[in-house]
């Protein structure tokens, strides 16, 4: 099987691309306005169809094949959800508001803190742990995912299976809608 094709790969890629938008916004200066917020949006839209994707398919897949996968589990969804809370507050600021660059620099850290213990922990251990035909079937499970998912953090709504698998399609197409109408995200 080819590694650069499954669920691991898959992931730390999403975590390349978020690591490139962080590095741009870091380069902006605070008074950069639009483009700073919508460059912040892109992100919030990234991380969140990323965490619905690694809650529907990784996380059950630690807990099932990893040695105490259900308390790394339950310590990655306690990372997202910390992480979701920041977003929610950046999404209702500007960046003409004081705290906009102070909680953006916030998601930046704790969604580098999270990478980190991904990429260094968890994954080693899952591939370890879990067949290889598995991981290549789980990227094209969490590529699907990644196109239904929400693009807006709902710090609300379940993280775990079944509840999140049944309602982050609905919510997924609600935010997409919106974000049509409003242009959010969109350069």
């Amino acid at each position: 099987m080819d590694e650069r094709n499954d669920v691991i790969a898959v992931l730390v890629t999403d975590h390349r691309e978020v690591e490139q938008m962080f590095t741009e916004l870091e380069q902006m200066s605070e008074g950069a306005g639009e483009q700073a917020k919508t460059l912040a949006e892109k992100v919030v839209i990234e991380l969140v169809r990323h965490a619905v994707a690694e809650e529907e398919y990784l996380y059950p897949t630690v807990r099932e094949h990893v040695p105490d996968g259900g308390q790394l589990a339950d310590q990655e969804l306690a990372e997202h959800a910390e992480a979701e809370q920041t977003m929610k507050t950046l999404e209702r600021l500007e960046p003409s508001d004081p705290e906009f660059w102070p909680t953006l620099r916030q998601l930046m850290e704790q969604i580098r803190h999270h990478i980190e213990g991904e990429e260094n922990n968890l994954f080693p251990r899952l591939r370890q742990a879990c067949p290889e035909e598995q991981l290549v079937e789980l990227a094209g499970k969490v590529q699907q995912a990644k196109k239904m998912a929400p693009t807006r953090p709902h710090p609300a709504a379940p993280d775990t299976p079944p509840g999140n698998k049944l309602l982050a399609p609905g919510t997924g197409l609600v935010d997409r809608m919106r974000d049509a109408l409003t242009g959010r995200g969109r350069s």
